[in-house]
Order: structure tokens, then C-alpha cells, then sequence
């Protein structure tokens, strides 16, 4: 039976968005579809106070704006865009075209192909996610997609130096600096000045997130984005320390990010709530932080290490952290989470902004159907079929006419009896054409 140490003081948000987000989102976007880039013009000086001729920068602006970022700085660009890129890869190349021939001259296969353009959100306002650049604009191109147009808000009435170094440096064909709903619905929709993407992808505020939840159908989206989510799994092998600086480095991304523990040890729960007690007050953003832990944050004692996976599976939270003597038992124990980082070693801070696997990853219970971003999602999966062998196309024509007419679908089943007709010798009831010795099927 669960002990709990401590519980949330407040219910974890709905997927659905607030009624006063809906309506403005729905009313940005209507503005963008009917009145292009007035609209975002309009927009972007009413929220962000910024305007200027044209919100995509040219080359002359980003190599001016490249050059002033510091050396060692676009060095640690280019290594964390290179694990990036070597993870996609790995990604990209698991992922195969192939052809079969299921029946005598009957030809079946499969393609990937890339999408043709994609949009990348890289956000701005108190966390300037230069990582996401990297998840979303680095993955994309490893796809193989060839137009990535990708925007940020400015900073202070500027555009923010390191995050459009860290979007020209992934690759990005267009950067623009525009933020907040005008500028997804610009992307998605289209303006006089920008072209529509077919993908959007990248974190946001709960605007953002609306607007592509508004948006997808007209547009792919990677996720419906929620609060950040930190799940740790501990033994009685667990430093409680680790374990309350690991809770707190997630907790800080807002005030409604849950941070869970779940241990077979009630003495590393209970030092591990005394250890965050202790670190809120001299931490620069324990203001948030303790937001986040006083009222989402858990810590609950279970009896054996199944249970505790059992239980884990139960929350499906976006970032897992095993924290047990052999952590990677998680990989057989486990199924309902966004990613695992197994061991006292691998935090979630490197998944987020180092270590190369994507960091935008399912949230709000999302872990039980899908996992995060990665390079198939900037891939189209189709299919293609051929029939090269007439018995065969006889075959498949009469199969076809039986099961069409079960489903009362009389002309799918004529178009299998022509086949079966025209190459197998059986005559068309429905028909006094015979295509057994005229037209072009002879």
C-alpha cells in the first residue's frame, strides 16, 4: 500500500485550454487568415511592442548578429548541435524504404519522405529555449526537409543574439523574429511576405500551444505541448540530494510543473523533502520553483521496485529518472513515459539542452499513446502499389468484387470484376461491353 509523504496541494491542469486563451487565439488567428501581414503587424506591436520593415532577418543582419555572440559560446552550439545531429541520424538511418512482392508480380512498398517545409518555434520571454532550436531545426534537417522557416520573439526590442545564432547554426532557410500566435498562424497560414509551412513544431506558452492546437489539421504539429514533468524512481541506493536538485531543476520551468517522487525508501523521501526546503530560499528561481513543489509536487513510498514501476506507469510523465541500483531494469519494467534517464549520472537537464536525444517530449498523461519528437515526424510514411502479373490481377479482381459487395460497395466491386474479367476469362454481368477481346485492356 502507498505512503504518501507528501501530496499535491492542486489538481494538475486540464489538456484543455482556458476559455480566454481559446478566444483570443481563435480571434489572432482569424485576423492573420483574412488580413495577412497587417494583421501579424498589428499583433506583434500590440503584444510585443516590436515592428520593423520586415520581421525576417537578411544574410548581412544574422552574420552581424553571429559575430557578436561570444567564441566559446557558438562553440557550445555547434558540440550540443552535433550530439543532436548525431541522434537523428542514428534516427534517420533506422528508418527504411522497402518493396516486397507479396503474389506473383504483385509489387508492394513503402517510402518515407520528408516534408517540404516546416516551421520552428524557438520561444523567448523568461527562458530563451535556444535548445529548442537545435531539437527542432537540427532534427528537421536531418529529415531531409528542404525549407525550415523559423521565428523567436525579440528581446528588449531587439533580436535575441544567441537564439538566432543557434537558428542560423542549425540550418534554418528563413529566421524570423516575431513571437507569440501571430507568428504560428503566420507560419501556418501563410502571409503576403511569409510562405506557409506544412509542420509546426516547438514549445510555447499557453498561447502558442493553443494556437497550434487551433492549427493542426491545417498544419502537422510535433505535440500538444502541457507544463513540464519530472518523475523520479528511487531506491534505498538513492542520494536524497541528487535526488531534491533534480526535482528542483525541473520545477523551476513553471509554477504548474509537477515533480514526483516515487522510492522504496521512506528515508530517501523524507530527507529528499528537507533537502528541497532547504535549497528554495538561496535558489535564483525558487520563487517558481517552490510554486511548483508546494502545489504539484508528490512523494510517495511503495514497498518494491515493480510497484514503484507500476506507479510510474500511472502518472506517464514527460521526463522519468530511474534512481535505483540497476536502473535499466526501467527498459523492461516500464512502458507509459516521454523519456528515461536512467542512473544518478544522467539528469534531465542534459536530455534538455546537451546530450542529443529531443527534448520535446509528451506531456499531460500523452506518454501512454505517443513518445516525443524525433525525425519521423518530419517524415510522411506512404505507400505505393503495382500489379505487374494479370493472373494475379484476375485473382485480386475477383477477391475484390466479393468483398466490395459485402459492404454494399458495387462500384469498388466493378472495378475488380473488369480486372478479373479482362485478364481472368470471367464474364461482367453488369456490362454487355466485352473486355475480353476489345478495348485497351486486351
Amino acid at each position: 500500500m502507498p505512503v504518501v509523504l507528501k501530496s499535491a496541494a492542486a489538481k494538475s491542469g486540464a489538456r484543455s485550454s482556458r476559455p480566454e486563451v481559446v478566444d483570443t487565439v481563435a480571434e489572432v488567428i482569424a485576423d492573420v487568415r483574412a488580413d495577412g501581414d497587417d494583421a501579424v503587424r498589428r499583433y506583434s506591436a500590440k503584444f510585443d511592442s516590436w515592428d520593423r520593415p520586415s520581421y525576417r532577418l537578411g544574410a548581412r543582419e544574422i552574420t552581424s548578429i553571429v559575430s557578436s555572440v561570444p567564441t566559446s559560446v557558438l562553440d557550445d552550439l555547434r558540440f550540443v548541435q552535433q550530439q543532436v545531429q548525431n541522434f537523428a541520424q542514428a534516427q534517420r538511418d533506422s528508418v527504411h524504404d522497402f518493396e516486397i512482392e507479396t503474389l506473383p508480380g504483385v509489387f508492394l512498398g513503402q517510402r518515407n519522405v520528408p516534408v517540404s517545409a516546416a516551421g520552428a518555434y524557438v520561444p523567448g520571454g523568461r527562458y530563451p529555449l535556444t535548445a529548442s532550436a537545435h531539437m527542432t531545426i537540427v532534427t528537421a534537417k536531418v529529415a531531409g526537409v528542404e525549407r525550415v522557416a523559423a521565428t523567436t520573439p525579440p528581446n528588449e526590442g531587439a533580436p535575441p543574439p544567441v537564439s538566432v545564432a543557434a537558428m542560423h547554426m542549425a540550418g534554418a532557410e528563413e529566421i524570423y523574429v516575431l513571437g507569440g500566435v501571430q507568428a504560428v498562424a503566420a507560419l501556418a497560414l501563410g502571409t503576403e511576405t511569409i510562405a506557409p509551412v506544412h509542420m509546426l513544431a516547438g514549445p510555447g506558452n499557453a498561447y502558442v500551444a493553443e494556437a497550434k492546437r487551433q492549427l493542426y489539421g491545417e498544419v502537422g504539429i510535433d505535440l500538444f505541448a502541457g507544463p513540464t514533468e519530472v518523475l523520479i524512481v528511487a531506491d534505498a541506493t538513492a542520494d536524497p540530494f541528487t535526488v531534491a536538485v533534480d526535482l528542483l531543476s525541473q520545477a523551476e520551468h513553471g509554477p504548474d510543473s509537477p515533480a514526483v517522487l516515487i522510492t522504496t525508501s521512506r528515508e530517501v523521501g523524507r530527507r529528499t523533502i528537507e533537502f528541497i526546503d532547504e535549497l528554495l530560499p538561496a535558489m535564483p528561481t525558487g520563487r517558481v520553483a517552490g510554486a511548483a513543489w508546494r502545489d504539484h509536487g508528490e512523494v510517495v513510498v511503495v514497498d518494491g521496485q515493480d510497484e514503484a514501476f507500476a506507479l510510474a506507469d500511472t502518472y506517464a510523465s514527460e521526463h522519468v529518472q530511474i534512481f535505483t541500483a540497476e536502473p535499466r531494469d526501467a527498459l523492461t519494467g516500464m512502458r507509459d513515459y516521454g523519456a528515461l534517464f536512467l542512473g544518478q549520472d544522467t539528469c534531465v537537464p542534459y536530455g534538455d539542452k546537451v546530450i542529443g536525444t529531443n527534448h520535446v517530449l509528451p506531456t499531460m498523461g500523452a506518454a501512454r499513446y505517443t513518445g516525443g519528437l524525433w525525425v519521423g515526424k518530419y517524415l510522411k510514411t506512404v505507400t505505393y502499389q503495382e500489379v505487374r502479373d494479370k493472373a494475379s490481377s484476375a485473382l485480386l479482381g475477383e477477391i475484390c468484387g466479393r468483398a466490395s459487395r459485402l459492404e454494399n460497395f458495387e462500384g469498388h466491386a466493378r472495378s475488380g470484376d473488369l480486372r478479373a474479367a479482362r485478364h481472368g476469362g470471367a464474364s461482367l454481368s453488369w456490362s454487355d461491353h466485352d473486355v475480353r477481346f476489345g478495348g485497351s485492356g486486351k
